[in-house]
C-alpha cells in the first residue's frame, strides 16, 4: 500500500533505539539527502550549505560520508552537478570534493560521469567554484582512468591557466596538485608542455606555502620522468631551489623533493649543480629521518646521484657515518626502504675501497638475512648488491656461510623477469666459490637455468649459462680427482 511505502521510505532516517553507536550526525544527513530529492531550489541549495557544514575532511567524520552514500546523495549530487546555477554548484562541488579522499566516491565520481563536469567547470569565472573543481580532480586522478578522461574532456590547459592566479592559495594548491596527480600519466605532461606549464612551475618554487609547494614539486617529479625535462629544469632555474628544499621539516615535501632530485640527478649537467650545491650529502642526510618514505624516497635520489656524480667514491667516503647508516638500514621492517638501501648499496659498492668499507661495517650477514622475502621488488635489488658485493675479497664464501645460496635458489622461481636476472646474476658470482656450487646443486638449480639459457633476456642468458659452467667445471674437476685416486 501507499501508506507502506511511505514507511518503508522514511525507515533510513529515523534514529532507531537500539543502535546507539551512530552519531546524530549519520542521521541528520539522511534527512539532508531526502530533502535535496524533495526540496525546491531554495530548499535545494539551503540543504547543500547545511551538508557543507559537516566537516567530511576529518578521519573521525567517515560516518558522514557513509551517511551520505546509504541514502542514494551520490547520483543525486552527480545531477545537481550540471546544473547552470553557480550557488547550488558550490556545495555540490565541494561536498564531492571532500567525499573524494575515499576511493568508493572516487570511484562513483568517475563512473558515473562527473569528470566531465568537473572539467567544464575549470573555466567559470567563480575562483571558489574552480578550487573545488580543481581540488577534487586532485583526488580523483590517483586514478589513470580519470587522467585520461581530465585529458579526452580537454581539462588540463584550464588547469594551467589557474596557475595564473598565484594569489589566491587555496586554489593554486588545487590547481597544483591536480596538476601533479595529472602528470603520472606521461601523454598528460606531453600536453602541459604545450601550454608551457613547467617554466610557471619552477618559478613556484619559491615564496609559496607548503601545501603549494608539496604539489608543483611533486608534478616537477613526473615532468622530469621525460629526459628533455631534466634539461629545462636545470635551464629555467629550477635545480637551485630543488635543492634548497631538500632542508624542508615537511615529510610529504621531502618525499617529493628527493624524487625530483633524483630524476634530475640523471641528467649529468643538473649532477654537477646538484654536487656543488651539496646536494648529496643532503640527500644522504634524510636516511637519518624517521619516516620510511622519506627514507626510502631519500635511497632512489642517492641512487641517480652516486651513479653520476664525477666522484661519487669518494664523496660517499667523506661522509661521516654514511656506510654504518646505510648497513644499519638493512634491518628496517619496511620492504620499500630496504629495496631501495639495497639499490643504493649496489651503486656506492662498485667503488672498490667503498665495498671493503661496508664489508667490515657487516653489509654481506646483513644482506644475507633478506634472502627470504617473498617481496619481489627487494628480491631483484637485494640480488643486485649481493652480486657487486661478491667482487670483494672472501664475501662469495661469506656469502654461502651466512645462508644465502638456497634462498637465493628459490628466487628463480618467481614470475617477474628483473627478478629473474637479478638472481641469476648474483647465482653467477657466489659460483666462483665451490661450496656454493655444491649447495646450488643439491638444490637443484641446474634445470631451471637450462631453461633460462634459451631466454630472449641476453643477461639472464650469459649469467644462467655462466653459472651452469662454474658447475659443471667443478663436477669435472672433481670427478677427475676420483679418477686420479683410483687408478693411483
Amino acid at each position: 500500500s501507499s501508506t507502506e511505502s511511505e514507511e518503508e521510505e522514511e525507515q533510513p532516517y529515523r534514529h532507531p533505539e537500539t543502535n546507539t553507536d551512530l552519531p546524530s550526525e549519520y542521521w541528520q544527513i539522511q534527512k539532508l539527502v531526502k530533502y535535496l530529492k524533495d526540496g525546491d531550489q531554495i530548499v535545494t541549495v539551503d540543504t547543500l550549505c547545511a551538508m557543507m557544514d559537516f566537516n567530511l575532511m576529518q578521519e573521525s567524520c567517515q560516518m558522514n560520508k557513509k551517511a551520505i552514500r546509504k541514502a542514494g546523495g551520490i547520483p543525486l549530487l552527480g545531477r545537481l552537478l550540471k546544473s547552470p546555477l553557480q550557488k547550488m554548484l558550490i556545495p555540490v562541488v565541494g561536498t564531492l570534493q571532500e567525499c573524494a579522499s575515499e576511493e568508493s566516491y572516487r570511484n562513483d565520481i568517475q563512473t558515473l560521469g562527473m569528470i566531465k563536469d568537473l572539467v567544464r567547470n575549470l573555466s567559470s569565472d567563480n575562483d571558489e567554484l574552480q578550487m573545488h573543481c580543481a581540488s577534487a580532480i586532485f583526488k580523483c586522478a590517483e586514478d589513470k582512468q580519470t587522467r585520461d578522461l581530465v585529458r579526452k574532456y580537454k581539462g588540463l590547459q584550464p588547469l594551467v591557466s589557474l596557475l595564473h592566479k598565484a594569489d589566491n592559495k587555496q586554489l593554486l594548491a588545487a590547481a597544483t596538485g591536480a596538476i601533479w596527480k595529472c602528470s603520472i600519466s606521461q601523454e598528460n605532461v606531453t600536453k602541459f608542455q604545450e601550454y608551457k606549464a613547467l617554466e610557471i612551475l619552477v618559478n613556484l618554487l619559491t615564496d609559496q606555502p607548503e601545501e603549494v609547494l608539496v604539489n608543483v614539486v611533486g608534478a616537477l617529479g613526473e615532468f622530469a620522468q621525460i629526459p628533455a625535462n631534466k634539461a629545462a629544469i636545470r635551464e629555467f632555474g629550477g635545480i637551485k631551489p630543488l635543492v634548497k628544499l631538500l632542508t624542508s621539516p615537511n615529510q610529504a615535501l621531502l618525499v617529493n623533493v628527493t624524487k625530483a632530485v633524483g630524476a634530475c640527478a640523471t641528467n649529468k649537467d643538473n649532477m654537477v649543480i646538484i654536487d656543488q650545491l651539496d646536494g648529496i650529502r643532503l640527500v644522504w642526510s634524510l636516511l637519518k629521518t624517521p619516516s620510511a618514505d622519506v627514507q626510502s624516497s631519500a635511497a632512489w635520489a642517492l641512487c641517480a646521484c652516486i651513479e653520476n656524480a664525477e666522484d661519487a667514491g669518494e664523496t660517499a667516503r667523506s661522509l661521516i657515518g654514511g656506510f654504518q647508516l646505510i648497513v644499519k638500514l638493512l634491518s628496517s621492517t619496511n620492504n620499500e626502504v630496504l629495496a631501495s638501501i639495497c639499490a643504493a648499496i649496489c651503486k656506492i659498492a662498485k667503488d672498490e675501497e667503498n665495498l671493503a668499507i661496508l664489508t667490515d661495517f657487516g653489509v654481506v650477514p646483513s644482506l644475507a638475512k633478506l634472502t627470504n622475502t617473498t617481496h619481489d621488488r627487494l628480491r631483484h635489488h637485494l640480488a643486485d648488491a649481493i652480486a657487486q658485493c661478491c667482487m670483494w675479497g672472501s664475501n662469495r664464501a661469506s656469502f654461502g656461510e651466512a645462508g644465502a645460496v638456497a634462498p637465493l635458489v628459490r628466487n628463480l622461481k618467481s614470475k617477474e623477469g628483473s627478478v629473474q636476472r637479478s638472481t641469476a646474476m648474483a647465482l653467477y658470482q657466489l659460483s666462483r666459490n665451490p661450496n656454493n656450487c655444491i649447495t646450488m646443486h643439491e638444490k637443484e638449480v641446474v634445470q631451471p637455468l637450462i631453461h633460462m639459457m634459451g631466454s630472449d633476456d641476453e643477461e639472464l642468458q650469459e649469467a644462467a649459462a655462466g653459472c651452469v659452467r662454474s658447475i659443471r667445471l667443478l663436477y669435472m674437476a672433481n670427478r677427475n680427482a676420483e679418477l686420479f685416486t683410483f687408478r693411483n
